[in-house]
């Protein structure tokens, strides 16, 4: 699978998280990825953004080589006429071009669509912007979760408001931009035509609020923070700590799970309770059940209760940080390792979690 467009060409001409991540996935499988950056600025911003701790013989972060596998790295000047000749050379041979350009720029560097086709008719141009047209803003993943209702929502109920560890709202519009892009491949290959593609971070986000927007638009509830717990389902989110202090998470679904999870916690009079008989009693009486669960979890070490748990299939898990995750071998299967040229080794995650047979 991992060899399935090899026959592809893709020009990369964007920079930090969402078009690189759109870039590396066609990578990842087997296509030709010639990534141009800005030699005038050092290249891609995201090169500089490391942890004080990072090695500092490289000339990248951990960050910018998170999404830039397996990609043939070209730091081009645009104002020189042979370098945007070499680079309209590989638009003339490329099938997709990927692009993050605010549009006033790329008609100044002669990069926008109607310039691009006229080089490569059947090209697939795919764009993506910060906010849609017509509204000039610079678009940073922080940004969009504030405008968007994340941050709103997320963090503790009485405490900070808190986001998305990881830039969500990037990782996520990679995935619109590319799911364009597959679906102007298909077009291309039924009537030989390319394409123009658009997305953005914002409609992305508003596309990404799933129930939490459907809970406004139909019942006009705006969702407040709730740090892990979920608005429509309890015990769903609730952390607890047990004998040998580790961390446990519930993400109890279905009236059969929690009949289990009380007889596993030996309470099995607790669904019988009108209190939380029913999942929507449970919402609202969430914290005094919290209690009854807490005291009981309390006293069974972690490594007892998940088997017990899994045995049953009540959906548990333990808070692992990610040195733990990365010992399991499932995790471990999912990171690619190549070498700088140096021989210095790098390690990121792979964009694809997918098997095609």
């Amino acid at each position: 699978m991992n060899q399935i467009f090899k026959d592809l060409i893709v020009v990369e001409l964007a920079s930090v998280l969402a078009g690189p991540a759109v870039g590396m996935f066609f990578a990842e499988l087997g296509a030709k990825v010639i990534k141009f950056e800005n030699a005038t600025t050092g290249g891609d911003v995201t090169r500089k953004w490391r942890f004080s701790s990072e090695d500092k013989l490289r000339n990248y972060s951990a960050y910018y080589c998170s999404v830039n596998y397996n990609k043939e790295v070209v730091l081009s000047d645009l104002s020189l006429p042979q370098d945007k000749k070499f680079l309209y050379d590989w638009i003339s041979k490329a099938d997709v071009l990927i692009a993050n350009f605010k549009s006033s720029s790329a008609v100044k560097l002669g990069l926008d669509y109607d310039t691009i086709q006229s080089i490569k008719p059947d090209i697939i141009y795919a764009q993506l912007n910060g906010f849609p047209d017509g509204i000039d803003k610079v678009a940073f993943d922080v940004v969009m979760q504030a405008e968007t209702g994340y941050l709103s929502m997320c963090g503790s109920k009485d405490g900070q408001m808190a986001k998305m560890p990881v830039a969500l709202i990037d990782i996520l519009a990679a995935h619109q931009l590319k799911e364009g892009i597959l679906i102007a491949l298909l077009k291309k290959a039924n009537c030989g035509k390319g394409s123009y593609v658009e997305s953005s971070l914002y409609e992305t986000a508003i596309a990404s609020l799933a129930n939490q927007a459907t809970n406004w638009l139909m019942n006009k509830s705006i969702p407040q923070k709730m740090g892990t717990l979920h608005p429509n389902i309890a015990p769903y989110g609730e952390v607890f700590c047990t004998k040998d202090e580790r961390e446990i998470v519930l993400a109890i679904g279905t009236e059969k799970q929690f009949v289990l999870l009380c007889q596993v916690l030996e309470v099995s009079g607790l669904p019988l309770d009108i209190n939380f008989s029913q999942n929507v009693k449970r919402v609202e009486n969430r914290i005094l059940l919290a209690g009854y669960l807490k005291e009981r979890i309390a006293r069974i070490n972690s490594k007892e209760l998940l088997s017990k748990c899994e045995e049953h299939k009540i959906p548990i898990g333990l808070v692992q940080n990610l040195e733990e995750v990365f010992n399991e071998p499932n995790a471990r299967k999912m990171v690619l390792v190549d070498h700088d040229k140096d021989g210095k080794p790098r390690e990121r995650v792979s964009t694809i979690s997918f098997t095609v047979s």
